[in-house]
């Protein structure tokens, strides 16, 4: 259920706020693997997440545009 929560508000953003949401997305990805390649990660599946997370804000990215297009 939190997904879902988690899409709508990501779709009812602008294309600044989505871009801005990618960066920090971006950022905690690059943090992740520099701990990886440290040994300081716990839980290396956040990287998984991290990355999927990213996949999905793509996704609801290049829906915008194809919209935009569309009208």
């Amino acid at each position: 259920m939190k997904k879902k929560d988690e899409l709508v508000k990501l779709r009812e953003l602008s294309t600044t706020g989505l871009g801005e949401e990618l960066m920090n997305l971006r950022k905690a990805q690059f943090t992740l693997r520099l701990k990886r390649a440290n040994g300081l990660l716990d839980n290396p599946h956040h990287i998984t997440l991290t990355r999927k997370s990213v996949a999905r804000l793509k996704t609801i990215m290049a829906e915008k545009v194809g919209k935009s297009h569309d009208e």
